[in-house]
């Protein structure tokens, strides 16, 4: 809901060329994820943690510095993230950056102790920003070997505090994944859902369609009971 808008600016980023062209038949921006082994090998998947998944996760990060170089904010989402309304109306104004988060508790939305995921960042080209994924990319040689998303880990407090920037970790009531699967997720208020902390790409893609089934049904039952019949706050 209040996604269509959207569209129009939406960039897809393929890692190959077979992607690339798969995106070009369905898409009018598409763009390819280049630099040295920075993209997946055409037609592959890539299975977590081996070295061309590592090097696709600091490409991906790099890519996101350059937008934000470019004077662009951006949000971005991996594949395997459903989207149910628009997340920018969750996101505070006032954060530099935002992260998917695996697991929340508390009420404080930035308590950067919570289980950030890169899945799912939204970022605005503030000062704070720029020098924070600077910092963040140059840090990867202190962890060799290690993904953007463990980096971020250990850095994030340094990082934030070094270069005052506002960073907000968003609650899973709204962007819910499978990593907090005994939280039962409202199809009432979520925002988007991540295949996240599910390994291979059959097992997010089973999980993903059973997650879209659910809310086709919820649509369905919503059409035969009347508008009435719906809390929906968007």
């Amino acid at each position: 809901m209040r996604t269509e808008p959207l569209l129009k600016r939406l960039v897809v980023v393929a890692t190959d060329p077979k992607g690339l062209e798969q995106c070009r038949r369905m898409h009018p921006l598409c763009h390819l994820l280049s630099g040295a082994n920075g993209a997946a090998p055409n037609g592959t998947e890539l299975m977590f943690y081996d070295k061309d998944y590592v090097d696709m996760m600091w490409a991906r990060n790099r890519f996101q510095a350059r937008v934000l170089a470019l004077g662009h904010s951006f949000l971005f989402t991996d594949l395997d993230i459903l989207w149910f309304r628009n997340p920018l109306l969750r996101i505070s104004v006032g954060a530099d950056i935002t992260l998917g988060c695996d697991n929340h508790f508390g009420t404080n939305p930035y308590d950067l102790d919570k289980a950030a995921n890169g899945g799912f960042v939204y970022a605005r080209p503030t000062a704070a920003s720029l020098a924070f994924f600077r910092d963040w990319y140059e840090a990867r040689t202190r962890w060799p070997g290690e993904n953007d998303q463990v980096v971020f880990r250990e850095m994030k407090h340094e990082l934030a505090a070094r270069h005052g920037a506002t960073v907000q970790l968003v609650d899973t009531t709204y962007f819910h994944s499978a990593c907090e699967a005994w939280k039962k997720f409202n199809f009432h208020e979520i925002c988007t859902f991540h295949a996240a902390c599910i390994h291979g790409l059959q097992d997010k893609i089973d999980r993903l369609n059973a997650v879209q089934d659910e809310w086709r049904q919820l649509k369905a039952q919503q059409l035969l009971l009347g508008a009435n019949s719906t809390t929906l706050t968007y």
